[in-house]
């Protein structure tokens, strides 16, 4: 199964394993699912780390490498990603949220998130 991983599941995956809800880790770990993560996740964690946030104290840049060396795949934004926003209910106001979703929509790639928001929409959504 391919899995879209939200940008929360990708920070704890690189920093602190342990938040990563055990339904989550399961699937992250099983060798036949394709664990991709989004061009949004890496421009959100750009900008909240720009903003010193600190829950986004990671490096972008780093991050990808080595999500990148651990096998996952990278998802480019195409214009069919962001068009498709506008067909999404208005339940989640997180633009980034939001990409990702339509993201999984347009790609039939499953979103593993662990936040109960986004797992109100309909489609490829599994809540860790």
């Amino acid at each position: 199964m391919k899995l879209l991983l939200d940008t929360h599941l990708l920070i704890w995956a690189a920093e602190v394993i342990e938040h990563i809800p055990a339904g989550a880790l399961a699937f992250m770990e099983a060798p036949e699912n394709d664990l991709h993560f989004s061009v949004a996740s890496r421009w959100e964690i750009a900008i909240k780390h720009g903003l010193h946030r600190p829950d986004f104290q990671i490096d972008a840049r780093i991050l990808r490498r080595g999500l990148i060396d651990n096998g996952y795949h990278e998802l480019a934004i195409f214009s069919a990603h962001a068009v498709a926003i506008d067909m999404l209910p208005p339940i989640h106001t997180d633009p980034f949220d939001r990409l990702l979703i339509a993201q999984a929509t347009v790609e039939g790639i499953t979103l593993l998130t662990d936040d109960a928001t986004v797992a109100k929409y309909p489609g490829p959504i599994f809540l860790a």
